[in-house]
Protein backbone atom coordinates (compact mmCIF):
# COMPACT_ATOMS: atom_id res chain seq x y z
CA UNK A 1 0.00 0.00 0.00
CA UNK A 2 1.34 3.54 -1.22
CA UNK A 3 2.27 5.46 2.31
CA UNK A 4 -0.23 8.57 0.54
CA UNK A 5 -3.30 6.11 0.51
CA UNK A 6 -6.08 6.38 2.74
CA UNK A 7 -6.22 3.61 5.15
CA UNK A 8 -9.50 1.84 5.67
CA UNK A 9 -11.40 1.84 9.42
CA UNK A 10 -9.99 -1.65 10.46
CA UNK A 11 -6.37 -0.40 9.12
CA UNK A 12 -6.53 2.75 11.59
CA UNK A 13 -7.57 0.43 14.51
CA UNK A 14 -4.61 -2.31 13.79
CA UNK A 15 -2.53 0.92 13.63
CA UNK A 16 -3.36 2.52 16.73
CA UNK A 17 -2.47 -0.46 18.70
CA UNK A 18 1.55 0.31 17.38
CA UNK A 19 1.24 3.37 19.26
CA UNK A 20 -1.01 3.11 21.99
CA UNK A 21 -0.83 7.06 23.40
CA UNK A 22 -2.39 8.36 20.32
CA UNK A 23 -5.61 8.77 19.72
CA UNK A 24 -8.00 9.58 16.84
CA UNK A 25 -9.84 12.57 16.59
CA UNK A 26 -12.25 12.41 13.44
CA UNK A 27 -9.78 12.14 10.22
CA UNK A 28 -6.40 12.87 12.53
CA UNK A 29 -4.48 11.09 15.47
CA UNK A 30 -3.52 13.20 18.47
CA UNK A 31 -0.88 13.12 21.44
CA UNK A 32 -0.12 15.87 24.25
CA UNK A 33 3.26 15.41 25.94
CA UNK A 34 4.81 17.02 28.92
CA UNK A 35 8.82 17.46 28.10
CA UNK A 36 10.89 18.11 31.19
CA UNK A 37 11.24 21.76 30.49
CA UNK A 38 11.09 24.16 27.75
CA UNK A 39 14.08 23.79 26.24
CA UNK A 40 13.86 19.87 25.98
CA UNK A 41 10.24 20.57 24.50
CA UNK A 42 11.85 22.62 21.62
CA UNK A 43 14.47 20.14 21.31
CA UNK A 44 11.86 17.62 20.65
CA UNK A 45 10.29 19.50 17.88
CA UNK A 46 13.66 19.95 16.28
CA UNK A 47 14.03 16.17 15.92
CA UNK A 48 10.03 15.98 14.83
CA UNK A 49 10.97 18.59 12.18
CA UNK A 50 13.88 16.50 11.03
CA UNK A 51 11.52 13.79 10.58
CA UNK A 52 9.12 15.51 9.23
CA UNK A 53 11.14 16.63 6.59
CA UNK A 54 12.33 13.33 5.46
CA UNK A 55 8.85 12.40 5.05
CA UNK A 56 7.57 15.20 3.72
CA UNK A 57 4.73 14.64 5.65
CA UNK A 58 4.42 17.96 8.23
CA UNK A 59 2.51 17.63 11.66
CA UNK A 60 0.39 20.14 13.12
CA UNK A 61 2.16 20.99 16.84
CA UNK A 62 1.38 23.04 19.36
CA UNK A 63 3.27 24.49 22.21
CA UNK A 64 2.52 25.68 25.69
CA UNK A 65 5.73 26.02 27.74
CA UNK A 66 6.75 22.31 27.98
CA UNK A 67 3.73 20.65 26.67
CA UNK A 68 3.32 19.69 23.28
CA UNK A 69 0.46 18.34 21.39
CA UNK A 70 0.76 16.73 17.80
CA UNK A 71 -1.98 16.23 15.30
CA UNK A 72 -1.42 14.40 12.22
CA UNK A 73 -3.26 13.89 9.31
CA UNK A 74 -3.03 13.58 5.27
CA UNK A 75 -4.97 15.97 4.26
CA UNK A 76 -4.13 15.45 0.15
CA UNK A 77 -5.89 11.70 1.33
CA UNK A 78 -8.68 13.24 3.26
CA UNK A 79 -8.07 11.38 6.58
CA UNK A 80 -5.36 8.56 7.71
CA UNK A 81 -2.39 7.35 6.26
CA UNK A 82 0.10 4.92 6.57
CA UNK A 83 2.59 7.98 6.62
CA UNK A 84 0.38 9.28 10.16
CA UNK A 85 1.40 6.02 11.93
CA UNK A 86 5.26 6.14 10.98
CA UNK A 87 5.46 9.55 11.80
CA UNK A 88 3.94 9.00 15.19
CA UNK A 89 5.96 5.75 16.05
CA UNK A 90 9.31 8.21 15.26
CA UNK A 91 7.51 11.23 17.59
CA UNK A 92 7.23 8.81 19.90
CA UNK A 93 10.86 7.87 19.93
CA UNK A 94 12.35 11.87 19.68
CA UNK A 95 9.44 12.20 22.92
CA UNK A 96 11.28 9.03 24.62
CA UNK A 97 14.74 10.56 23.94
CA UNK A 98 13.74 13.66 25.68
CA UNK A 99 12.30 11.77 28.57
CA UNK A 100 8.86 13.47 27.58
CA UNK A 101 6.17 12.02 28.85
Amino acid sequence: MSGRARLTENEIRAALAAVPLWSREGDSIVRSADAPDFPAAIRVVVAVAEQAEALNHHPDVDIRWRTLRFSLSTHSAGGLTDLDFTLAARIDEALHTESAA
